[in-house]
Formats: structure tokens, C-alpha cells, sequence
């Protein structure tokens, strides 16, 4: 068992469908997206949330735990990833670079690092910074420019994202999508049609927590999405509270 107290974690519930391992580098998210559950999560006011700091000493404390993770997890997927209840490329991070940092740290101590971001462009830097067993993936929700700015205000656009996983694709390093949540299964399914040629594997889930899951008929989009999927011939994985609905 991975030993308790470290900033390395294992995550419960649907972030556990997503990586086995996962630290936080930051105390909130500028991207202030609408359906985020950052907030609830951390216990903090929505207010102060899209305010990020880094979290005290994370680069000191990482450096000290992933050793200590690394001899204590007994699971063989060895992957961190970067991150959930906050954004590794968030435009704080430019300033503070703790992403690159923990990159370097958890390579040192052996593990692969999983990167999920909604940054776009201020990835590419750090790209060359993957290995072997490292991947790297987006959220999208939109191809629309207007609505993602309404749902993902200080998230890059849409397609600043593509285009970043299409670098990284390019590169040789895994690419993965996050459909999830999905706000208009319209788009959800147009998103894997204008993205299949670069996207290793798309996760799809759904919407949760929010007045506008209830209207969405979940049954329909997830045959929908495994047509569209099966058709392009893509490696996908439905998560729990979507896959219950078939």
C-alpha cells in the first residue's frame, strides 16, 4: 500500500478510473470553468479557488515522498498524474514552472507521469521533458470557440488544445482525450470524429452535479459514443457512471 501522509495519492471514486497515482501542485485553478468540482473537493470557496498558489513547499515535499512512494506502492502501474484538483499548465505556472520541477522529481524516482491539462500551448515546452511510458491529454468539451469560453473561461480555446495534442502525437508521446464532461453530445461525438487521427484513447464520461445533466439523454450518447468510436477504430474506456447507462 502506498504510504499515507505523502503528496503523492491514490485517487478514490471516478479519479481513480482515470490514474492510480496523482499529486496536486497548486491550491486552485484560473480557469474557472462552470462545472468544475475543484472547490467542493478541496473544501475551498469558489472565490478564493480560481486564485491559485502553489501549495507550500510541494516541490520540497515531492522531492522527500517519491522516493518513499516509489519503495512503498505496491501497484505496477507506476504513473502520477499531473493533475486533478487543479491544472499542471495553468497560466500561474508560467511564473512558478513547479510542473517541469515535478516532472524531473517523479522520473528520478522511477515513475511515469500522466499529464492532463487544459493549458494548450503552455505544454509544449515541457513535451520534450516526456519518456517512454509518459503520456499526455486535454479536456475538451467544445470545438465551438463561444462556448468554451463561456464553460472555460481562462482555459486555452479548443483549438489551441488540438493543436498541442497534435504536437505532442507528433513527438511520439501517448495522447489520450478526456471527454468529460460532456455539456452537448453533439459536440462530444464531432470532437472524436475531428480527432481520432492523433488521439491514442479518448475516457468518456458524463456530466455530474449540475441541473443541466439531468436533460441530456445518457443512454443515447453512450451507444452513440461507442458507434462513433468502434467506427474510427479508437481505443476508448467509458467511465462507471456513463457505462451504467447502457
Amino acid at each position: 500500500m502506498l504510504r499515507k501522509g505523502l503528496v503523492i495519492y491514490a485517487p478514490k471514486g471516478r479519479a481513480g478510473e482515470y490514474a492510480p497515482l496523482a499529486v496536486n501542485l497548486y491550491r486552485g485553478c484560473g480557469h474557472g470553468c462552470e462545472y468544475c468540482y475543484g472547490p467542493a473537493s478541496t473544501f475551498m470557496d469558489p472565490k478564493e479557488f480560481v486564485n491559485p498558489t502553489p501549495r507550500p513547499g510541494i516541490i520540497e515535499k515531492l522531492q522527500k515522498d517519491a522516493p518513499i512512494a516509489a519503495k512503498t506502492y505496491e501497484g505496477e502501474d507506476k504513473t502520477v498524474l499531473l493533475c486533478f484538483t487543479c491544472d499542471p499548465y495553468q497560466s500561474i505556472n508560467e511564473i512558478h514552472q513547479l510542473t517541469r520541477q515535478a516532472i524531473h522529481i517523479l522520473h528520478a524516482s522511477g515513475f511515469a507521469v500522466n499529464i492532463l491539462t487544459k493549458g494548450g500551448s503552455r505544454a509544449i515546452n515541457d513535451l520534450r521533458l516526456l519518456q517512454d511510458g509518459d503520456s499526455f491529454a486535454t479536456t475538451l468539451t467544445f470545438l465551438d470557440r463561444e462556448k468554451s469560453s463561456l464553460w472555460e473561461p481562462g482555459a486555452a480555446e479548443p483549438i489551441e488544445r488540438i493543436n498541442t495534442m497534435k504536437v505532442a502525437h507528433a513527438m511520439g508521446i501517448k495522447t489520450w482525450v478526456s471527454l468529460e464532461p460532456v455539456l452537448e453530445p453533439s459536440e462530444t461525438l464531432e470532437i472524436i470524429r475531428q480527432t481520432h487521427t492523433f488521439v491514442d484513447l479518448f475516457k468518456v464520461g458524463k456530466l455530474n452535479h449540475h441541473p443541466l445533466a439531468g436533460e441530456i439523454d445518457w443512454h443515447k450518447f453512450a451507444k452513440d459514443s461507442i458507434i462513433a468510436l468502434e467506427e474510427y477504430g479508437c481505443q476508448y474506456y467509458l467511465k462507471n457512471d456513463l457505462r451504467r447507462y447502457l
